[in-house]
């Protein structure tokens, strides 16, 4: 599924029917030190498709992650998350999205299958041991499931974190720059999952600053210096902003963008 148009500088795509949207955020804020670090972002995201969430470092990807998934509560700004109001329901939305960090979250210490265990605990699953087992099976993960965490390569860290995410069955997960530091092949084979949890119903929000996966997208949000510059299909995004491929335009947008919002 992709988005209904391109957004540049941010301005609304065509309303879709509320039913449709797994996200619908407008005007999210948030500050620190009197410095808006998320200014004002408007987004839509639409169930069971893939949203990739582009920007430079520090531009607000990750604040706004963690607003969305209930982590942070935002400084302005109305909209739900699942049907669920992200001002005052953040504690059930928790309950539904998975949320995989930038920097692996689990502990070194533990086995593969302890550190599934410890989570699904966590979500006070019913049948724990057939969810950690279910999970180990999904992501190739059941051979190695007595390894510890700690000894692990980065690709098979990212398989953990993603099957610690998947325990409680969530309807929407936020992924933040889950492939940065792994190898290609790795990177192929998680999108590949990405990409089969998306046919199944799942609605993906994942940031990346990788083209190719950009391309893999359904649709695309690109945001600088907390704002959203653009928003809507690679194809749209590239013919909006005049340019020859995906990261021409957003070097692009970032120029145009630059002495507005510095």
């Amino acid at each position: 599924m992709s988005a209904a148009g391109a957004m540049p500088g941010g301005s609304a795509v065509p309303a879709a029917a509320a039913a449709d949207l797994a996200i619908e955020v407008r005007g999210l804020s948030k500050h620190y030190g009197g410095r808006a670090v998320v200014d004002r972002i408007d987004l839509q995201v639409r169930r069971g498709s893939i949203c990739g969430f582009l920007g430079p470092n520090g531009s607000g990807k990750t604040t706004t992650i963690r607003m969305l998934c209930g982590l942070l509560r935002p400084d302005a700004g109305s909209g739900r998350c699942l049907g669920l109001d992200i001002q005052r329901e953040a504690a059930a939305i928790k309950r539904q999205v998975g949320y995989m960090t930038q920097r692996f979250g689990l502990y070194e210490d533990l086995s593969i299958r302890e550190n599934l265990d410890f989570v699904a605990r966590l979500f006070e699953l019913p049948g724990r041991r057939a969810a950690v087992d279910a999970a180990l099976d999904r992501l190739g993960l059941a051979a190695r499931q007595r390894q510890l965490a700690g000894t692990l390569s980065g690709g098979w860290k990212q398989r953990l974190a993603l099957a610690a995410c998947l325990l409680h069955q969530p309807r929407l997960l936020l992924l933040d720059e889950p492939t940065a530091g792994v190898d290609p092949q790795a990177r192929r084979q998680f999108w590949d999952e990405i990409h089969r949890l998306a046919e199944g119903g799942i609605t993906v929000l994942v940031s990346t600053h990788y083209m190719d996966e950009a391309q893999r997208c359904d649709a695309l949000c690109y945001i600088a210096y907390g704002r959203v510059l653009a928003q809507g299909t690679a194809a749209q995004i590239v013919a909006e902003a005049g340019a020859s491929d995906l990261e021409d335009a957003f070097v692009r947008l970032v120029g145009r963008a630059q002495d507005n919002f510095q």
